[in-house]
């Protein structure tokens, strides 16, 4: 048959012209006249539609999303069922305020986050509306349950933009600059990007060095044990690179957590809801945390959040945490319908997709001299690009290039960490998309090098 004579498939991007189109341009002068210049926008991509895997612009063009709404569209963008969930649930009940009212859809999620939480454990479940508000009933549970104001959490960590969350968070200073002084008492420790080890130490020898940190230093000076709280750690570090500590770190961390009465808070926000190919990213850890933070692909596109506890330690009193809008009943729904999804295989084809993906692209740094290091677990993957591979120096234009690029050929990605890429598909992604994304990904790792 003729190339051009092909048939148009539906499942792969497809291009019309120079982007941004004409009605891309349109959109963008707007928002740059009204919207907040805090917005970080890696390209001029102005989203109309999307289904699956694909998104589709104002102007026709079509595009592969290897973000899914950074990890969020777990089921991938509007998926039928979930569709129908919201539709269903939004004609019968829109909003009547779990915080003072009774309503099943609230509780028949928390009996299910409660089932599916890390460890044979009871729990208990407080609602919010995003990661960082997961992130803030974490930390208040943790002060109150404990009755210690002390937290640790890691340089390189992204927990959030709200005030407790963002004192926590230790990625880059633009997200802390001009917002001081932080919540008091949170203090930060190394975590182990064994790549880039800052004890300069091979791989579990680094991650036992981040946790003698902790209890040999910090424990011992400005966070003494008996006043520190909670340790606050992201099982697989998101905006930090996506870096996959070894087993040994957190082995060692909780034992630390538990000689000294510390509580292991995990935060899931990016890594969870089958991200990893396992519904938590804790589980490839046999982790079992005390408090969870969950969100992003929980409601597979809604807002929402959760606080997952032990029920030991939720026992706090009436008015002591809320939010009005946590646990909306059509958000709910959504996150009901996207469990559902994720047990009947969306979790297998994460850790198949994934290790699809790995089989093709763990030969990088071999095949191309701008790629450090590859690593990830299921659809979590990060690629780190440096100039040379001896000294490892960091590249973050070339990674900005190859975003760039790939962007031009109809591949969405984003950058993680200050110069690695992020590849976080949703979790419906087939194996001819993910073969026209790693094809597409080596296409612009030739082109960018100088």
């Amino acid at each position: 048959m003729n190339k051009t004579m092909e048939p148009v498939r539906m499942d792969l991007p497809h291009l019309t012209g120079p982007l941004p189109g004409p009605r891309a341009r349109a959109v963008i002068e707007r928002d740059n006249r009204v919207v907040s210049p805090s917005y970080t926008r890696g390209y001029p991509l102005v989203a109309a539609s999307a289904s699956g895997a694909i998104v589709q612009d104002v102007d026709g063009n079509r595009f592969l999303d290897f973000n899914a709404g950074i990890a969020v569209v777990a089921t991938g963008h509007c998926h039928p069922r979930v569709v129908e969930a919201i539709q269903r649930q939004a004609a019968r009940l829109i909003h009547m305020s779990g915080t003072d009212f009774y309503y099943d859809e609230l509780v028949t999620l928390a009996e299910k986050l409660a089932e599916i939480a890390p460890g044979d454990v009871e729990r208990r479940v407080s609602f919010g509306n995003s990661g960082a508000e997961a992130v803030e009933g974490c930390i208040k549970l943790a002060r109150w349950s404990t009755g210690r104001d002390k937290i640790i959490a890691f340089f390189g960590a992204f927990h959030g933009r709200t005030m407790g969350a963002l004192s926590l968070t230790a990625r880059k200073s633009v997200q802390r600059a001009g917002f001081g002084p932080m919540v008091p008492g949170v203090v930060h420790a190394p975590y182990p990007n064994c790549y880039r080890c800052p004890f300069g130490m091979k791989e579990e020898t680094c991650a036992v060095e981040c946790v003698k940190h902790i209890e040999d230093t910090l424990l011992k000076t400005i966070a003494p044990a008996e006043e520190t709280a909670a340790i606050v750690v992201e099982v697989v570090q998101g905006e930090g690179g996506y870096v996959v500590p070894p087993k040994k770190f957190f082995d060692e961390l909780t034992r630390v957590a538990a000689q000294n009465n510390i509580l292991l808070v995990c935060d899931e926000v990016q890594s969870g809801m089958g991200r990893t190919g396992k519904m938590w990213a804790s589980q490839h850890f046999d982790v079992v945390p005390d408090i969870l933070a969950v969100a992003k692909g929980i409601a597979s596109g809604m807002p929402l959040g959760a606080t997952v506890a032990r029920a030991s330690l939720m026992t706090w009193p009436p008015g002591a945490h809320a939010s009005t809008f946590g646990g909306n009943p059509v958000c709910c729904a959504a996150a009901l319908s996207t469990i559902a999804l994720l047990e009947e295989g969306l979790m297998e084809n994460a850790a198949r997709m994934g290790g699809y993906i790995r089989g093709r692209i763990d030969s990088w740094p071999a095949r191309f001299p701008s790629v450090g290091q590859v690593r990830g677990l299921g659809l979590m993957i990060g690629v780190e690009l440096v100039h040379d591979q001896q000294t490892r120096e960091k590249a973050p234009r070339l990674r900005d290039r190859i975003v760039d690029l790939a962007f031009e050929r109809g591949l969405l990605v984003l950058g993680a960490g200050e110069n690695s890429l992020r590849l976080c598909p949703p979790l419906v992604v087939t194996r001819d998309q993910c073969d026209f994304a790693v094809d597409t990904l080596e296409e612009c790792l030739k082109l960018a090098l100088p």
